[in-house]
């Protein structure tokens, strides 16, 4: 017979020390053996567990003793004969850091499918045969319902505060909507199945499967499935019944979502029509005559005067000017004329466009470019180290090549014997730049530039 105790005060203490990260290491390695029914370690062994568990760091014997003797005081491991393995609170410290990382992990979910494995369980209680094991599986289908759905509820809680990237905002918030509905609507069925079998299993359920499972004398056992099938009422028979408040919460939480999705609507359009007519009616009140309100109206609705009115009959002679409209024959108007306000108009055909001076054109600049660019090069390339002061008599397009040689060097890091070398996009020119002592002024069609009198290499590659 067990009884339930707290929390011990130390079981937990190993990730809040200055080697936290050594400590739960440790532990997850003895975790790892635990799962492969390896009970014992030696020193050598959960040297070789880490690296499994995915800690990189080199950690000496001495590091890891420590390590192991401070888990040891805290009542984690156990050592006999230089071999070391968990006691009962290190099984549940390394649990609660299995379960503390697949929460961190994980994310809630409504699934209609633990819905139905929860009512093909309930048919299975009414076997004896099946009593034990249906009711085991039961509890842990209801238990993950009770998880996931408190996990749910909390990231629908944060959703509805994440306004960040509109974009994935809305399509989240949209599939949210639309997964909250298939599940309402998939809801009421299985609530009424699930309630109609839990009716149906007969009362001495659990008296069976305690016999079945040969527990004739724990009564523990019997008090823990008496509170797991209250809570599996609770969620199903009970009236009102937490399914029925889920329910409701789905329901609140798709009105919010639409709420939020019109809002973010509404903040992404320029302007509203609610806003658009109260700034209308500030121009009207504005007018000063009769005329300008018309004026304005027409401008807001389009409501100009008809554009046809202009068009005539073949023969108009034939029709007195002073009949009244509703009285003289139709006219034909081209359908054209409401889209785009004109006639139908047929022109001539497009000419073809000659591109041959285009490519003459571009031929002539790059040929042009390229000249340019060689007489540049020709005049900035040295014959070996010079100071910048030397160079004169540079055209401007020249200078600006220079200039852009200069900041690509003195942008690079420096070698050994304080020379920054650097080269031309099209890796044709390199320049190699030295400090030096001074000051040089250059002068160019269109103004002079004074700085630092470099020693400077430019030679082509």
């Amino acid at each position: 017979m067990t009884k339930s105790h707290g929390v011990p005060a130390d079981l937990f203490r190993f990730t809040t020390t200055e080697r936290a990260d050594l400590h739960t290491a440790v532990l997850r390695a003895f975790g790892v053996a635990n799962a492969h029914l390896e009970t014992s370690l030696t020193l050598d062994d959960v040297q070789q567990r880490l690296r499994d568990v995915g800690w990189s760091e080199q950690v000496t014997d001495d590091e890891l003793t420590a390590s192991l003797t401070s888990l040891r005081q805290w009542g984690l491991i156990e050592s006999t004969q230089h071999r070391y393995g968990l006691t009962k609170l290190g099984e549940a410290a390394y649990a609660g850091i299995q379960h503390a990382l697949e929460t961190l992990t994980s994310s809630g979910a409504l699934q209609t499918a633990v819905l139905d494995a929860i009512a093909d369980r309930l048919d299975e209680l009414t076997k004896t045969n099946r009593a034990f094991a249906a009711l085991m599986e039961l509890e842990g289908h209801v238990q993950t319902l009770q998880t996931n759905t408190a996990r749910f509820n909390a990231d629908l809680q944060r959703l509805l505060k994440q306004e960040h990237d509109l974009a994935t905002f809305q399509d989240v918030k949209r599939t949210t909507i639309t997964y909250l509905r298939e599940f309402v609507a998939d809801l009421d069925a299985r609530k009424h199945r699930i309630r109609e079998a839990i009716g149906d299993v007969p009362a001495t359920i659990l008296e069976q499967a305690k016999e079945g499972a040969g527990l004739y004398q724990d009564d523990d056992w019997l008090q823990q499935r008496t509170k797991k099938w209250q809570d599996l009422k609770a969620w199903f028979h009970d009236t009102p019944s937490k399914a029925d408040e889920l329910q409701d919460v789905a329901r609140k939480a798709i009105v919010q979502l639409l709420r939020v999705l019109d809002r973010i609507s509404e903040r992404k359009k320029p302007t509203n029509t609610a806003a658009d007519f109260r700034a209308l009616a500030q121009w009207f009140a504005r007018t000063s005559t009769e005329d300008e309100a018309h004026e304005l109206f027409n401008a807001a609705f389009g409501l100009f005067p008809a554009r046809h009115a202009h068009l005539a009959h073949a023969d108009g002679e034939l029709i007195p000017s002073g009949e009244p409209w509703h009285n003289t024959p139709p006219v034909t108007i081209s359908p054209q004329l409401r889209a785009t306000g004109k006639q139908e108009h047929i022109g001539s055909t497009g000419k073809i466009r000659d591109v041959d001076e285009i490519r003459r054109n571009r031929r002539l600049q790059a040929e042009q470019e390229r000249a340019e660019l060689e007489h540049a090069w020709r005049q900035i390339q040295t014959d070996g180290p010079i100071r910048i002061s030397t160079l004169t008599n540079l055209d401007h397009d020249t200078f600006h090549r220079l200039i852009d040689l200069l900041g690509r060097a003195l942008g690079s890091d420096p070698d050994s014997t304080g020379t920054r070398t650097a080269g031309t996009s099209d890796g044709r020119m390199q320049i190699n730049l030295r400090n030096a002592r001074g000051w040089a002024t250059i002068t160019t069609q269109k103004g002079t530039l004074s700085g630092p009198d470099y020693v400077i290499d430019v030679q082509s590659r």
